[in-house]
């Protein structure tokens, strides 16, 4: 038997996902159409003898994640419940304070997956290649970046041939190598057993140091606590995956995700992907359109744009690289380019509301999302997407151009480059 556990830290964490996350857990927030982490629960469903999957972190249980396991539950027909941490454990911490839970039924092994994450999750390719090292600890899935990138992820060392991980090193200050940590584990029981040492030596800290942080004894971390131990000792190996893995830190981040899930959706769910025609909006590359949405036949949608529910969306209006969230109204001849339009939020006719993408560099081989500063050295805010928060009235025929717009305001008139407070 496997499992499968998701961590979806809380409210202090996801910040850079403001305004967005301020309605919303950021782990329920629908890209492609569907909440960041159903996707990774559609890739758990996927993998052979998988029994529960279990969501970890500290968010308060709201409504919408009650509504969203019940919904997953019934979907996927499988256990998904919510443990929820009394604080801020780490990532290993949460593991453990909950290893009673993920150890019943004796499971042979269990995923442990980072919910900020968006890939092509090659889950049951991991299973077949941790099995075939059986004094394995950890298969970590790990892929190229560029050199300089690299510095801002995990990145680790590997025996080429056997796959060993023999070094590794949290966010380094100078290179240590192009192969990074992707977030995506699958754990062996006897972790818990490791991470049993680290929670003893802190507890050791706490009595024999009284500046140590309160509460610190309880959180434990994968990246710098536990894998850093497991290497060169034959414990942990690297699972290298050449499809698409990005993460998702901040609301621009989530356009890039849209387009790589978009994409996927060509080989696991191609009757989600809109198709023109007759009476039917002109439709370029992957376009996702909710089936409750209203779409003008002379629209003009694509390529990689998400509908939600309840949308409307008026004659001539052109929507390219883009995410319009439920209840909104693009109206007449509107265009919509590298935005997020919130949740009932209006735009009105003839209106430009225009971002700047943040790809990656494609003249650089491995080159990962950048995630790059909100604002400059002099205090400048960075071109980024546009963000339109929830309940956001823009009135017809202005511009707003890489500008951040918090939730329930109404423009008088044109924006650039601003944060509308």
């Amino acid at each position: 038997m496997l499992k499968a556990i998701i961590l979806i830290g809380g409210p202090l964490k996801g910040t850079r996902f403001r305004p967005l996350s301020l309605d919303l857990p950021k782990p329920l927030f629908p890209v492609a159409g569907f909440p960041i982490i159903q996707h990774h629960i559609e890739a758990c469903h996927k993998v052979e003898g998988l029994k529960e999957i279990l969501l970890i972190g500290f968010y308060q249980p709201s409504d919408a994640f009650k509504t969203f396991l019940s919904r997953a539950q019934q979907e996927f027909r499988i256990s998904i419940r919510y443990l929820q941490e009394y604080t801020a454990l780490g990532t290993a911490g949460g593991l453990y304070h909950f290893r009673d839970v993920i150890q019943s039924g004796n499971p042979e092994c269990f995923f442990v997956m980072n919910a900020d994450v968006c890939s092509d999750f090659p889950l049951s390719e991991m299973v077949a290649f941790h099995r075939e090292r059986p004094h394995a600890c950890c298969t970590m899935m790990g892929t190229e970046a560029s050199r300089e990138q690299a510095l801002n992820y995990g990145c680790l060392v590997e025996n080429t041939d056997t796959h060993e991980v023999l070094h590794y090193v949290e966010k380094p200050g100078t290179f240590v190598s192009s192969i990074i940590n992707c977030g995506v584990y699958l754990f062996s029981p006897d972790l818990f057993n490791h991470i049993a040492t680290v929670f003893a030596r802190h507890q050791e800290e706490l009595s024999s140091d009284d500046s140590f942080a309160l509460g610190s004894k309880d959180s434990i971390r994968l990246e710098q606590d536990i894998f850093p131990m497991l290497t060169g000792d034959s414990k942990l190996f690297v699972y290298k995956t050449q499809k698409f893995w990005s993460q998702i830190k901040s609301a621009g981040s989530a356009i890039y995700a849209n387009r790589l899930y978009l994409a996927l959706y060509h080989k696991t769910h191609p009757d989600r992907l809109a198709h023109g025609g007759e009476g039917m909006p002109s439709i370029t590359g992957d376009v996702y359109i909710h089936p409750s949405a209203t779409v003008d036949s002379t629209a003009v949608l694509g390529p990689n744009v998400t509908i939600g529910a309840n949308v409307t969306i008026g004659p001539g209006a052109r929507i390219r690289e883009s995410i319009v969230l439920d209840g909104a109204s693009i109206q007449d001849h509107s265009c919509i380019l590298h935005s997020i339009v919130g949740w009932n939020s209006t735009v009105g006719a003839w209106t430009r509301v225009e971002g700047t993408p943040s790809d990656p560099n494609p003249n650089i081989p491995f080159a990962k999302l950048d995630p790059g500063q909100l604002f400059s050295d002099d205090g400048r805010l960075n071109p980024s997407i546009t963000i339109l928060g929830r309940n956001v009235t823009i009135p017809s025929e202005v511009i707003v151009l890489n500008s951040i717009v918090l939730p329930h305001k109404d423009l008088p008139h044109s924006y650039k480059n601003q944060i509308i407070l």
